[in-house]
């Protein structure tokens, strides 16, 4: 039983993503139960990914397949684990905001994410500040991930912020944001709670904000 679990990690971890699905539908076929594929398969994977892209070890290529790998078994089991008994660390809403059409680093940040155990509502690209402040209000989520490659569309995260405040859930959220401009300083600026200068470093303030709580 745990061979399967161990080459789902394998797999995930060698982005092997036709693979990775394969084998959670063995698991599945062998009555595995999702959160165990989850935990002991699927979660273990991009851990070590996050780690080994920390370390420089891997780069952005290798992250973005692995995140797929993950997806691609993780996509299999989502509806079993939200109609069971697993329960999300926190529920993320994340984004990148209007003006920008960019998705790679919002995915591979919404991968680790679902990697540690957090319930992940990706509202795409191009999200205007009213949708991101609807979400919010109706979702309730723990998290508003922002997200942009464009020095031009900068200032939509300042936007999201006051839609945030109009709508009155500014104070029942963490917001963090990033992206390749995206600095701390500017984080500090428009009142956004944290900045990611990377994925792995995003996933891991989440985590401790969440823990801390």
């Amino acid at each position: 039983m745990s061979d399967v679990l161990e080459q789902i990690k394998d797999a995930v971890i060698a982005m092997k993503v036709d693979e990775s699905s394969k084998l959670v539908q063995q698991a599945l076929k062998n009555n595995l139960k999702a959160i165990d594929i989850l935990n002991r398969g699927l979660i273990p994977s991009l851990k070590t990914v996050g780690e080994k892209f920390k370390k420089d070890e891997i780069f952005l290529p290798e992250v973005m397949l692995s995140a797929r790998a993950f997806k691609a078994g993780f996509d299999l089991i989502k509806t079993a684990l939200l109609a069971g008994d697993y329960k999300p660390k926190a529920k993320v809403v994340i984004g990148t905001v209007a003006g920008d059409v960019h998705d790679i680093g919002k995915n591979i940040v919404a991968a680790l994410l679902e990697g540690n155990g957090y319930q992940v509502i990706d509202l795409g690209v191009n999200v205007p500040a009213v949708k991101f402040a609807e979400t919010a209000t109706k979702e309730s989520p723990q998290i508003l991930g922002l997200s942009t490659l464009l020095t031009t569309t900068m200032p939509e995260m300042e936007k999201v912020i006051a839609a945030l405040e109009k709508a009155g859930v500014r104070n029942r959220l963490k917001v963090i944001i990033g992206g390749a401009p995206v600095t701390k300083e500017y984080a500090d600026r428009i009142e956004a709670d944290g900045f990611g200068a990377d994925a792995q470093e995003g996933v891991e303030l989440i985590n401790r904000w969440i823990d801390s709580k």
